[in-house]
């Protein structure tokens, strides 16, 4: 379905059929959205974190980069994918080709870093890179998708697709207000009705609560919708400094305020209920992603 390239389209319609035999999986794949109202929050460096907290777990885990045009995921990883989703829009590449293993044995969907175009994907080409994930045949556990910040249309896809959301928020008037913003457009113009509240970079564990309270108190008044209290990341200069080495923090510094926070995130992740409605690998994630691709653009499923 990606109108620059015809061989593209014909392969995705063909690869879909074939991805979705293919999918055996006897429990479904959790998809999970880690985002934020505004860029600076860190949302991506939880997605990396909750990721190999995950697999340190025993869990097989699969990170999509879906912030188009400025991919994080790779940088914080120190990781150098020679392909990335701008060659699958090219047509050069499929998806699984594109995938790379990071640590502890997570699977990358790296996007690209600088191309202005794959911030301004059309319809018609962020349609055709949810099918090719119909071309997947991974045993996954979980799928994290890190997506961009605001609220366009591509961050609205890939949360309705998913089973769960989390909202990533810090201590800033920006980040709250922003914050309730994408909570307001998804739940008044797209119901959903559920969101999991990620406090980062917190100075303590009561201003992580307050940061909850804040956006729980604003929903429970004007929306109708349920927000829970993930947990909180605290401030910790060990993470800062896995960041400049490029590391996870869970994984050069295990012991460090910031890892046993995100393990203890984990951890509640691991306790939420299976997911619903879904009976294959990514087959859940696939078909949601088609059906709001398509009503976004006009088209009934």
């Amino acid at each position: 379905m990606l109108t620059p390239n015809t061989s593209l389209q014909q392969g995705n319609h063909r690869d879909q059929a074939t991805g979705l035999r293919r999918m055996t999986q006897p429990r479904p794949v959790k998809v999970i959205a880690i985002t934020g109202g505004k860029g600076g929050v860190g949302k991506t460096n939880v997605a990396v974190n909750m990721a190999m907290a995950l697999a340190g777990d025993g869990k097989k885990v699969m990170l999509l980069d879906a912030d188009f045009g400025l991919a994080n995921v790779d940088v914080q990883l120190g990781l150098s994918p020679e392909y990335d989703l701008s060659h699958l829009i090219a047509g050069e590449r499929n998806l699984e080709e594109i995938i790379v293993e990071g640590p502890r044995g997570i699977k990358i969907i790296p996007a690209s870093s600088g191309i202005a175009r794959m911030a301004n994907l059309s319809q018609a080409e962020h349609a055709g890179v949810i099918r090719a994930f119909s071309e997947l045949s991974y045993d996954v556990d979980y799928l994290l998708v890190d997506t961009a910040a605001g609220i366009s249309d591509g961050v609205v896809s890939f949360c309705r697709a998913s089973h769960e959301v989390i909202v990533v928020v810090c201590d800033e008037p920006a980040s709250i207000t922003d914050a309730y913003a994408l909570i307001k457009v998804m739940n008044r113009e797209h119901g959903v009705d559920h969101f999991h509240v990620l406090a980062n970079m917190a100075h303590t564990a009561r201003e992580g609560h307050e940061l909850y309270n804040k956006l729980a108190l604003a929903a429970d008044h004007f929306l109708d919708t349920t927000l829970t209290y993930l947990g909180v990341v605290p401030q910790d200069e060990r993470l800062r400094k896995a960041v400049q080495k490029q590391r996870a923090v869970v994984d050069l510094y295990p012991g460090s305020p910031s890892a046993t926070a995100f393990k203890k995130i984990a951890g509640n992740v691991e306790k939420w209920p299976g997911a619903r409605n879904a009976s294959g690998q990514l087959e859940f994630f696939v078909e949601r992603l088609i059906n709001v691709e398509q009503e976004l653009i006009g088209v009934k499923p």
